[in-house]
């Protein structure tokens, strides 16, 4: 089962959920919010306490 994190759309500033792969210990992303749909870079790092995520407006 892939862990969920809480993180906060930098657009909408609405609270979302994004599940991580935690096969993978460092990965670079873009997934859309579910609330406001705009697109949403992600990058996770794996660490010994659990995955952390950055999120950042997409820079097109």
């Amino acid at each position: 089962m892939l862990p969920g994190v809480s993180v906060q759309c930098p657009y909408c500033g609405e609270t979302i959920e994004l599940l991580v792969d935690d096969s993978v210990d460092q990965q670079h992303y873009v997934e859309d919010c579910p609330v406001c749909c705009r697109p949403i870079e992600v990058t996770v790092a794996l660490e010994a306490d659990g995955p952390r995520l950055q999120v950042a407006a997409d820079s097109d």
